[in-house]
């Protein structure tokens, strides 16, 4: 099952979208609400799986949730204006809806959830891997041979032990699928905390690559690192 949430403000667009998720039959609504305060409050304790966020709201706007949350699910926006849309991809959104919003083009968005090039299998415990699609051909990538990713424009450049594979994705798409050992250190990177061999104040040294931190991950990442040296 597909774990849904709704977030929207207004009673009637919240309906709709929840009557249509009702027609699908692999979807679970699990939250329905107009408060983004109370979402927040709700996906930091559950899993789901997409989102349907509507971008003007009082206290929080979509795009403000979306930046808050480190590991965000699949995103589908929602709205009444149009002059989002390029900002909305910056975040690497399945796709965003304007309202109202007909049961065609709801239909439209939720395939494209279905049609990543990455996904996530598990062959046995403790086996953990990254599958992608590689000049057309499925390759599993095993997290611990992972040393970083990079977005590259519309691309990503995933970093292996053995060698470099360039695939088209979003690093916000791909960090939902990676294991808790994964962190974002910056906009354009991923690291796998398991093979950070130093840290400064700036950056993390992976092998014999400098791989930058931002300010808004710096805390996290450290804490996380911490974690770790105490296992």
């Amino acid at each position: 099952m597909i774990r849904i949430g709704i977030v929207d403000d207004e009673i009637l667009a919240r309906k709709v979208l929840e009557d249509y998720c009702s027609k699908i039959d692999n979807f679970e609504l699990v939250v329905s609400t107009g408060n983004p305060l109370e979402f927040i409050n709700f996906i930091q304790q559950n899993h789901l799986d997409l989102i349907f966020l509507d971008i003007e709201m009082p206290q929080l706007n979509g795009m403000e949730i979306l930046r808050s949350m480190i590991k965000p699910p699949k995103v589908i926006l929602t709205t009444a204006f149009s002059e989002y849309a390029l900002e909305s991809y910056n975040y690497g959104v399945v796709d965003y809806l304007l309202k109202p919003v007909k049961i065609e083009r709801f239909l439209k968005a939720i395939n494209k959830v279905s049609t990543s090039n990455i996904t996530q299998t598990k062959k046995n415990i403790g086996s953990e891997e990254l599958q992608i699609k590689h000049d057309g051909m499925p390759v599993n990538i095993s997290f611990e041979s992972i040393l970083y990713i990079q977005s590259f424009g519309n691309y990503l450049k995933i970093f292996t032990d053995s060698r470099m594979y360039l695939i088209s994705e979003t690093l916000i798409n791909i960090t939902t699928l990676l294991s808790e050992h994964f962190q974002r250190t910056h906009k354009s990177y991923i690291i796998n905390l398991d093979r950070v061999t130093k840290a400064t104040k700036t950056h993390l040294l992976i092998e014999n690559t400098k791989v930058p931190i931002s300010v808004m991950y710096k805390v996290i990442v450290f804490k996380k690192l911490e974690d770790l040296a105490k296992l």
